[in-house]
């Protein structure tokens, strides 16, 4: 057992503790701090998955942070690229020797006697037990479980005569030249992998209970190589940047506006992309509005080329069971398979499945309520980055960040030591933390906080209006509390 304080405990060194690191020194350069990470290495999600065709889903303009600037030239990029740029950023910053790797965050206790949180936790290469005092927890760790990916229990999987894999586990030993290969799932992570299996594979072919919505895009955005040409490069950066935030806010509102127009267009640029003989009614018509769930980016049209090929194909149909060689399907069809991937969603780990405790009291977050999208009544002197649904994480992560900093200058000036939202009162309407029917929110549904209808109680999809909140509301809004 050892015993240490730092003034901020940052949990997770992916895209959000990084980030987090920057801010804390460069805004807060008084307060002392640290970085707990449970893996060996930086990076987080972009570590983590190694899948072949691993990618963003979001441009790089918004994804990268405002203050080291996506200069590459691909904004829909490949995820070794993607971590490189992480990589680099901490070793220019001075953030990566603030990390303590191989170190898991088991529990937190927060005194108020003390005012301080004492974080237990585990060094995964012995197993011991560290204890580290903080005067500020800043959750940095995402929302999904590191620890293994959604698998659906199907039916007769043990017969499965070959080989299946889940893309949070992806082994480096599978090969998959010349293989027929079956992607079970429709999202982000299916659609990725169809077209860079194609490349070797005799045949994929993606298995999906219904549709998602797709959107093609070039990976190299048009713009920016024109403004890049004409303009400093920091400033055609920045305009790119600008131009995405509000093309993707737009988007947005118009889906949840005019959703019927949105389903037209994005249906069109689907029969464009695959001809008038492709099944757009039974295999690319969701039954959801468009931004229900996340649109699915598809870069350059690579997974519609993989299609038009013959080297990809979809499969809009429930699984019966699993056989020796293959899938029953429901309508009596049957799909051969060497390998399986099972492309089947996240499980949601709300704080990095950390327990929490009050003075003794067990914290339960779906007991919660959201403040300003990062903190949480009854819980002090902590603050939780959750990025948009609707745009890209790095967006959010940055306004976060920097609010905690004002938070712990304005802390500093008033001498204040704990800060703490109290619990919203009885007659205060409240929804769902997120306004989402993707599986995996749904699944996790009882587990997450609560939010308001109206500020600062609402979780705002929105960048402007959260930079406006964030950067420029006051601190000592009447709500938050300080002693």
């Amino acid at each position: 057992m050892s015993d240490e304080f730092v003034d901020v405990l940052v949990v997770g060194a992916g895209l959000s503790g990084i980030g987090a690191g920057y801010h804390l020194q460069t805004l807060c350069p008084d307060r002392s701090y640290a970085i707990v990470e449970a893996r060996n290495d930086l990076g987080g999600t972009w570590d983590l998955f190694r899948y072949p065709g691993v990618r963003s889903d979001s441009d790089m303009h918004t994804l990268g942070y405002s203050f080291r600037q996506w200069t590459d030239l691909k904004a829909i990029a490949a995820g070794p690229t993607i971590l490189n740029y992480l990589r680099e950023t901490a070793r220019e910053y001075g953030i990566d020797r603030k990390i303590r790797f191989g170190h898991r965050m088991l529990r937190a206790d927060w005194s108020t006697p003390d005012a301080q949180w004492t974080v237990e936790v585990r060094r995964e290469t012995d197993g011991s037990i560290v204890n580290l005092r903080c005067g500020f927890l800043f959750m940095c760790s995402g929302y999904y479980d590191y620890a293994g990916g959604y698998q659906p229990d199907f039916p007769g999987r043990e017969r499965f005569g070959g080989r299946m894999v889940h893309p949070q586990e992806w082994p480096e030993d599978l090969d998959y030249e010349g293989r027929k290969v079956v992607v079970i799932g429709s999202g982000a992570t299916a659609v990725t992998l169809v077209p860079a299996l194609a490349g070797k594979a005799a045949h994929v072919t993606m298995l999906q209970r219904s549709p998602t919505w797709m959107v093609a895009r070039p990976s190299v955005d048009p713009l920016d190589t024109r403004l890049r040409r004409r303009l400093p490069l920091r400033m055609a950066l920045t305009l790119t940047r600008w131009k995405n935030v509000l093309l993707g806010m737009f988007i947005f509102r118009l889906c949840k506006r005019r959703p019927q127009r949105m389903r037209e267009l994005l249906l069109g640029g689907v029969r464009r992309a695959l001809g008038p003989q492709a099944d757009i009614a039974t295999h690319f018509t969701p039954r959801y509005n468009p931004w229900e769930q996340r649109l699915c980016l598809v870069p350059d049209g690579d997974f519609f080329k993989a299609i038009n090929t013959g080297r990809a194909s979809v499969v809009t149909d429930h699984i019966e069971s699993f056989t020796e060689t293959g899938l029953k399907l429901k309508s009596g069809a049957a799909l051969d398979a060497d390998i399986v991937v099972s492309a089947t969603g996240l499980k949601l780990a709300m704080l990095g499945n950390t327990a929490l405790y009050v003075d003794g009291q067990r914290v339960e977050p779906a007991r919660t309520v959201n403040y300003k999208g990062l903190m949480y009544t009854g819980v002090p002197n902590m603050a939780n980055t959750f990025g948009y649904t609707n745009a890209s994480w790095t967006l959010k992560a940055d306004l976060t960040a920097k609010y905690v900093c004002r938070l712990l200058n304005h802390m500093r000036k008033t001498g204040a030591r704990r800060c703490i939202v109290p619990p919203t009162g009885p007659d205060t309407p409240l929804m769902p933390w997120v306004d989402f029917s993707s599986g995996y929110f749904q699944r996790a549904a009882e587990m997450l906080p609560k939010q308001g209808t109206t500020k600062p109680w609402k979780l705002n999809q929105n960048y402007i209006a959260d930079l406006f909140a964030m950067r420029f509301g006051a601190v000592a809004d009447g709500v938050l509390e300080f002693t």
